[in-house]
């Protein structure tokens, strides 16, 4: 006897034929990594937005924008993303397939682990499992490799382990060590890969005419926000905290889009910039959070090779620093209800937090919402402190001043880090490179400088990153030292706490979770979505064909969408029955039936999705309770 596995084709094939979403381009044979929205599907994205713009944007009042796609390349050159935009990916030496480097250790050694708990239990005498449930995160789908029934050595066993629990913090190098330790091979062919190489993931274009302006379609919605940061400064009466959000269409070139929706081509975000001062990272409604206990998995668990989950109040992680401030304590509270409101399950609802190779240098601190679905766990919302990185290269190579500028009641004395070029030395040692490495330089956050000062008075020496390239820095060059200063009126550039929400993995993880068989009839699929986000709140159905129930079905149908109900009418001639399941599986969870009695007396039947309960009343009352439960 095997152990049950979550059919994932079955939910495929009814998201397929109520075409909540298909891959694009499919008379013409399709292209990996673009689907097309159906109604349903484009309904109840929609409708995920809509609930995120009412927590978010309308509870928090923050200033939403539309920016544009096209980003040029000088932006992003300038934000990173030219240089370090990338995956590693590795090719089979003989037939050129393409895998992303992690994505394929993942599927082997999850492979062999399979193999050997399948050994190790037909060894035992006992049952073979159909699957083994995967601990680590599996965000996006892999090739899966081939499960050979092979026991391994109990400390082969903990090795591979221990390598899914880190694998988000390999770079290059690390990956190509473990391959070659491991003998990593392609888990379609079992051919030879090629070392991993980085792929940079933007899609370039070009603009205008001549072609000279080069373009990328943009990566992230995030830099269009930061660009226009004065503005909405401005526009905010100079008054800090403050946020910005905004949702759109982003572009990432996958080097191998697979899993539907999980790992695309083109896909929806949803992202929040909230500036904040970075000597008081407190948030005035922390207090409405503080209680509430979520799942999370620390760094501390993960570098250990493990992956136990820890239950613990937010205000509790933020107090022993497990989450490093109020605010981004905060922000993850915030997006843990939101998941929760839309139909997430708590008990597949966790807190990731990054590994430090994981995190860029700048980053304070690190945290991904991950939902378990059938191919492990997603990661849906990332809720980063990126600290004031981006407003400051942007100002640095524009010249342009993104800072808040506060008039102190009491001038006030403050130690700061100032850095002095040696010009002399530092123009000649880095030629044409020198711009570039004094602009990255002067991004550097408190912790960059400190170390860096360490690193000079230790060794008279210091390696940096600038322009994509690795530079040696001496004491000759540059001097860096904390100074004394007296403060009128305090300068500063805000940090920024971001969370950045996948639309489409969300809603992918969404259908997983509504998703459930009645019982008792293998071919009644039901979609238990939450009214807020269902993509219709009600159907109506009339009894028959019979056009006595025509004008009703006029009347109530234009009566729903008056009031704001979104509404489906299903008048076809299969039995009341059968299109009570057909719109059980579009989630509908209200349907309405006209009949004969309605005629005579103006009541209706009302009949719940989850439940199939069913209660007459008037159709005055009906339409007073969908209400109500549209508002919940």
């Amino acid at each position: 006897m095997s152990v049950p596995t979550f059919d994932r084709a079955a939910l495929e094939q009814l998201i397929t034929k109520r075409f909540f979403y298909a891959p694009s381009f499919q008379i013409y044979g399709g292209v990996a990594g673009f689907y097309d929205f159906g109604p349903t599907g484009s309904a109840l994205m929609n409708n995920i937005i809509s609930v995120w713009r009412n927590h978010f944007v309308l509870e928090e009042e923050m200033l939403e924008l539309d920016t544009t796609i096209m980003t040029t390349h000088e932006v992003l050159k300038t934000s990173g993303h030219v240089d370090k935009f990338s995956d590693w990916m590795c090719k089979d030496m003989k037939n050129g397939e393409i895998f992303r480097a992690d994505h394929v250790v993942e599927a082997v050694l999850e492979a062999r682990l399979i193999g050997d708990a399948q050994a190790r239990a037909a060894k035992e005498g006992g049952a073979v499992v159909a699957d083994v449930p995967k601990e680590k995160d599996a965000k996006k789908k892999k090739k899966k490799g081939t499960v050979t029934i092979v026991e391994l050595d109990p400390e082969v066993r903990k090795q591979y382990e221990e390598t899914l629990a880190q694998i988000d913090n390999y770079g290059g190098e690390e990956l190509a060590a473990i391959m070659k330790k491991f003998d990593i091979r392609s888990p379609e062919s079992g051919n030879e890969l090629s070392t991993p190489q980085e792929f940079n993931l933007m899609f370039d274009s070009s603009i205008g005419p001549t072609g000279h302006l080069k373009g990328f379609l943009r990566p992230e919605t995030a830099q269009g926000q930061f660009l226009n940061f004065k503005r909405l400064l401005e526009f905010n009466n100079d008054k800090m905290p403050f946020a910005s959000a905004q949702v759109g269409r982003s572009f990432r070139n996958e080097i191998s889009p697979r899993s539907g929706l999980l790992r695309v081509r083109e896909f929806t975000m949803a992202e929040i910039e909230h500036f904040v001062d970075p000597e008081n990272k407190n948030h005035p409604h922390f207090a409405d959070v503080k209680d509430l206990v979520i799942t999370i998995l620390p760094k501390d668990v993960q570098l250990s090779g493990k992956t136990e989950t820890l239950h613990i109040t937010i205000g509790e992680a933020v107090e022993k620093k497990i989450i490093d401030n109020q605010t981004l304590g905060y922000f993850i509270g915030r997006i843990h209800l939101f998941l929760v409101k839309i139909g997430i399950k708590v008990d597949r609802l966790r807190f990731r937090q990054h590994m430090d190779n994981e995190m860029a240098h700048y980053a304070c601190d690190c945290w991904d919402a991950e939902i378990k679905t059938s191919y492990g766990w997603i990661e849906c919302v990332g809720c980063a402190d990126r600290s004031a990185y981006d407003l400051t290269v942007h100002s640095q190579r524009t010249k342009e001043k993104l800072v808040v500028r506060e008039q102190l009641e009491t001038p006030r004395v403050v130690e700061q880090w100032q850095v002095e070029i040696n010009k002399k030395t530092f123009g000649p040692k880095f030629k044409k490179s020198a711009r570039a490495v004094e602009d990255a330089l002067m991004t550097y956050t408190e912790q960059c400088y400190e170390q860096l000062a360490k690193d000079l008075e230790a060794d008279g020496k210091a390696k940096m990153e600038a322009d994509g390239q690795t530079f040696e820095v001496e004491a000759s060059d540059v001097k860096v030292a904390r100074v004394t200063v007296t403060e009128h009126i305090r300068e500063y550039t805000p940090n920024v706490i971001e969370p950045s929400f996948g639309i489409g993995r969300i809603l992918y993880s969404l259908l997983e979770h509504s998703w459930w068989v009645r019982e008792g009839d293998e071919a009644r699929n039901v979609l238990s979505f939450p009214a807020v986000v269902a993509p219709f709140k009600c159907c109506l159905l009339p009894l028959s064909g019979n056009e006595v129930f025509a004008p009703f079905v006029k009347k109530y149908s234009r009566a729903l969408r008056k009031n704001g109900i979104s509404t489906r009418t299903d008048d076809s001639k299969a039995s009341i029955g059968r299109r009570y399941a057909r719109n059980d599986e579009l989630g509908i969870p209200y349907a309405i039936t006209i009949d004969f009695q309605t005629v005579e007396d103006g009541t209706v039947t009302l009949r719940e999705r989850d439940s199939t309960e069913q209660i007459r009343d008037t159709f005055e009352n009906i339409l007073k309770r969908l209400k109500e439960s549209s508002d919940e």
